[in-house]
């Protein structure tokens, strides 16, 4: 269905934050998103609700911690097929309620562990962990394994290769928040390289996450420039994340997620949405976006400073020091 959707459509809408959105409906600090599936199904349904109303073309199910590796920190490893069964039958009920075409990504985030070398986990087994979970949100319906906030080339092989075994297509993202590159050193435009090298495709790439809108938005631009023939996604978070007492608030406003929305369609992405922080209210702001676009000039870093402020963690230049930007004076 996402493949037929960007035949379609010039530039689709992917919801918001799940995680941050539980938390404003009550889930505890360290309590486990994957049990109010059971528990409060009626919540996350009026979340999936929200961001349909919104405007949503894209919903993420509630399953991005729900592989067997992060679900053992709650002794629930070995319900993880069936909590995934559960997070897509619960989108898909909102999706086929909506009216319209809704794709329900399944949402894979990473396992937690560091793959061999580095850590106890090897590839082969990383891809039965994901081939698991993506077994499981296929069984119930999800359109397309959403595979997001990686950082290790190895794990992303290990997910895709899960995902083609499975049968189900599948998307890449990759959260850039060391100084431009993802956590374990991979650069925009390599990883573009990387997935070319993949032997199966996904039907689209990019960045999710991350330290802010501007930092996200040169991350799609490096993909964009290296990948011209892939679609790609931005996801980005709704500003930056401020502490306010026992909370986390993110200082992105929906006026500047619509701005961030018109950059990163200049910018070349054609899935566009939100990360940590994205209510349906900034959700609402970024679909005005989509619908009153006019295309314009591919935007360039001083631009998106200007409109987004400074990158909280700017790459490095070629000469080794770091770019800088400046939001521009009123």
């Amino acid at each position: 269905m996402l493949a037929q959707r960007l035949a379609e459509t010039p530039v689709l809408l992917a919801d918001g934050a799940t995680g941050t959105n539980l938390f404003e409906m009550g889930l505890a600090n360290g309590e486990a998103p994957e049990l109010w599936l059971e528990a409060h199904p009626d919540r996350i349904r009026a979340l999936h609700r929200a961001f349909v109303q919104a405007g949503a073309d894209i919903i993420l199910t509630n399953s991005f911690g729900a592989n067997a590796r992060r679900l053992a920190l709650h002794g629930l490893q070995h319900r993880a097929r069936e909590l995934n069964r559960r997070a897509a039958e619960l989108a898909r009920m909102e999706a086929e309620a909506a009216g319209r075409p809704v794709v329900v990504a399944g949402s894979v985030g990473p396992t937690g562990d560091l793959l061999a070398p580095l850590g106890p986990l090897t590839e082969a087994e990383a891809t039965e962990v994901f081939a698991e979970q993506i077994a499981g949100l296929k069984e119930s319906g999800a359109d397309v394994a959403w595979i997001e906030t990686m950082s290790a080339p190895e794990e992303m092989r290990a997910a895709a290769t899960a995902a083609a075994q499975i049968g189900l297509p599948w998307t890449l993202t990759a959260s850039f928040d060391t100084a431009g590159r993802t956590m374990m050193g991979l650069a925009p435009d390599a990883f573009a390289g990387f997935v070319r090298d993949l032997p199966t495709q996904p039907l689209a790439i990019g960045a999710n996450c991350g330290v802010g809108a501007a930092d996200l938005l040169v991350s799609v631009l490096g993909i964009t420039g290296a990948a011209a023939e892939m679609a790609v996604i931005a996801k980005a978070n709704a500003g930056i994340p401020v502490v306010q007492g026992d909370r986390v608030i993110y200082s992105g406003t929906p006026e500047t997620m619509e701005v961030y929305a018109h950059l990163a369609m200049d910018a070349g992405a054609r899935i566009v949405g939100g990360c940590c922080g994205t209510s349906p209210a900034h959700l609402a702001a970024m679909r005005r976006a989509l619908d009153t676009h006019a295309q314009g000039p591919r935007p360039e870093i001083a631009g998106i400073v200007a409109a987004l402020g400074p990158l909280v963690q700017p790459p490095p230049t070629a000469g080794g020091e770091r770019r800088q930007g400046r939001r521009k004076s009123a």
